[in-house]
């Protein structure tokens, strides 16, 4: 968080990008098994507040790449494959949240929180969208199981555990942080 530019892309960004990624496909492993009802195939998700948690705290790189990767290593550790169109769905759900870094000041403050959780909120809409829409022509579904069978249970699901994650995420970050005097 010491560098607010938000487009740098480095050695720093490639390493918290892959401990997101290590994160978020270890979390969602552990809830790929639990579907949402009548969702087709949306599973319930926690690990999406450690995504959106990376992308707020460092950065659009970050959480693109703990999005995609994290995603992947997730669905391929849980036997499902590689679709390609949910790992980029879910990269844009943490690259979105993480164009707020630059704004954030304080992770304890309430408007910095309700900012970022807003932020997810944003980037929850286009990735799921995107995955949600893609899946017309890569699993032949009709739009009307893409908005109501996959986009919708996605963001309901994503949106609460961010609204109730992300929060507990950025404090305890902060406390930490204080703690090791930054």
């Amino acid at each position: 968080m010491d560098n607010k530019n938000v487009w740098e892309f480095g050695t720093r960004q490639v390493v918290y990008g892959a401990i997101g990624a290590a994160l978020y496909g270890a979390f969602s492993l552990l809830t790929n098994l639990v579907p949402l009802p009548a969702a087709g195939n949306i599973t319930f998700r926690p690990a999406v507040a450690v995504l959106i948690f990376f992308g707020v705290a460092y950065g659009p790189w970050v959480g693109l790449l703990a999005g995609f990767i994290g995603n992947t290593l997730g669905d391929m550790l849980a036997g499902w494959g590689f679709y390609w169109n949910w790992s980029v769905g879910n990269g844009l759900m943490g690259m979105i949240p993480g164009l707020v870094m630059a704004s954030i000041n304080d992770f304890r403050a309430r408007g910095d929180i309700i900012k970022a959780v807003l932020w997810g909120f944003g980037g929850i809409a286009v990735g799921m969208l995107f995955a949600s829409l893609t899946e017309m022509f890569v699993g032949g579904i009709d739009i009307n199981t893409a908005l109501v069978g996959y986009f919708t249970p996605a963001f309901i699901g994503n949106a609460v555990v961010t609204a109730v994650l992300l929060p507990i995420l950025m404090i305890a970050f902060a406390a930490v942080a204080a703690r090791r005097g930054r």
